[in-house]
């Protein structure tokens, strides 16, 4: 175990419940990541629970359980939760019986559809716009929109979640829903109101109440420092940013000090340290909260 220059070291300690990342946490691709598959699998043996966590809106769990299930990772569908959960639940705690207009995939209205609410094109009868991630967004979309909420001013923006682009493999991206919410806001003046995605809490209260755990008994595990860290710090909870992603030591090192995560890890299996010898959780390193280096 080594120290960065402002990193200080710690053990790590286990938690009863352990919220995962998908895309560059668990597997990169269609590839698992080095030692994901042994962490889950002795993780969920120690008697731990796992919950994974995506901000794709292109998805649905079903569809992320396969996945998970093809590369040696069987999940239930309820143990992911990703923005087509979290905005569903949403909707119904807060715009019952809403017309609703999605600017996103099929996945997504699907989802909304199957909650029961109304999905509409017509600009009079729309309460909701829900921008996400669509690859088939145009001018007509735009205008629908535009039309909801600046002619007619009867409608709420909301969005799946805040990303500005979709890592690809090799290198590349995609736009993703913070470009079409930024679409809609220029031309309409309207400010996005409610983001169901990493870094939003809703989305780790939706996970916590699958677990059935408290915050302070989990720790988020990703490799972005703006949505998985940050939702974490965010939230006080513990946190873990594995390098295998998007992030490096130098993006830890330029972040404030209140915004670095609990653990720097190299690779996700680091995490099984204090498996090692026990299943029972070892003290908590001194200056546990600030960031470490394992």
């Amino acid at each position: 175990m080594s120290a960065q220059p402002g990193l200080a070291p710690a053990t790590v300690r286990t938690y009863g419940g352990y919220l995962f990342d998908l895309d560059g946490t668990i597997y990169l691709g269609d590839e698992l990541l080095p030692g994901a598959s042994e962490l889950i699998t002795r993780l969920r043996a120690a008697g731990r629970q796992t919950l994974f966590l995506s901000n794709n809106p292109t998805r649905d769990p079903e569809m992320y359980a396969a996945k998970l299930a093809k590369l040696g990772i069987p999940t239930p569908v309820s143990h992911v939760v990703n923005p087509l959960v979290t905005m569903t639940d949403w909707l119904l705690r807060h715009a019952p019986g809403a017309g609703v207009f999605v600017i996103g995939e099929e996945p997504l209205q699907r989802a909304i559809a199957a909650a029961g609410f109304r999905l509409t094109d017509d600009p009079r009868q729309i309460d909701v716009v829900v921008a996400s991630y669509d690859r088939a967004f145009d001018y007509r979309k735009l205008q629908i929109a535009f039309d909801a909420l600046w002619q007619h001013r009867r409608a709420r923006l909301v969005t799946t979640n805040p990303d500005a682009y979709c890592p690809l493999p090799g290198g590349r991206g995609e736009p993703d829903a913070a470009a079409v919410v930024a679409a809609i806001e220029a031309c309409t003046g309207t400010r996005c109101q409610v983001n169901v995605g990493k870094p939003s809490p809703l989305m780790l209260h939706t996970a916590l109440r699958v677990l059935g755990l408290e915050a302070t008994d989990c720790v988020m595990v990703g490799d972005r420092l703006y949505t998985d860290i940050a939702m974490a710090v965010d939230a006080g909870i513990d946190s873990a940013l594995v390098l295998t992603g998007e992030s490096t030591r130098e993006t830890v090192e330029d972040a404030p000090a209140d915004r670095r995560p609990t653990y720097v890890l190299e690779r996700i299996d680091e995490l099984l340290q204090p498996l090692q010898g026990s299943l029972e959780d070892s003290p908590a390193a001194a200056g546990a909260g600030r960031p470490t280096t394992v």
